[in-house]
């Protein structure tokens, strides 16, 4: 299996875990009955916890880019060194992100995601 592939089967375990914080978070702060119901008129989460929601949305946002140059690469024969170093880049880059943003560092939250972007750059240059 193609390394890069590898790294996209870390990339959706990592969103997994992301929904699980997530969604304990919210179970904590509003309670199961509020979210096992219709979540009409459900509060907004707050703090670390609505940190973690955004998060993992954005990263649902940026798993399907990075899930499309991947398989792109791969079935195409486009893989190389600079795709692995792109889908590395990402996925690390992913893996701080959402610690940064849970933990409410604003500044390198963003440095974070500017490196995720880079990697899908250097992958999607690839293809070209």
């Amino acid at each position: 299996m193609e390394p890069e592939l590898m790294l996209l089967v870390w990339a959706i375990a990592l969103t997994f875990v992301q929904m699980l914080v997530s969604a304990t978070g919210a179970t904590l702060q509003v309670g199961l009955p509020a979210l096992a119901g219709n979540r009409e008129g459900l509060a907004f989460t707050t703090g670390w916890v609505g940190r973690a929601y955004r998060a993992h949305h954005n990263m649902l946002e940026s798993l399907v880019l990075f899930a499309g140059l991947v398989l792109v690469a791969v079935m195409g024969g486009k893989t190389s060194g600079t795709t692995l170093l792109g889908a590395q880049l990402f996925f690390w880059a992913r893996l701080a992100y959402a610690v940064i943003y849970v933990a409410g560092i604003p500044w390198l939250r963003t440095a974070a995601w500017l490196v995720s972007v880079v990697g899908l750059i250097l992958i999607f240059l690839q293809i070209l």
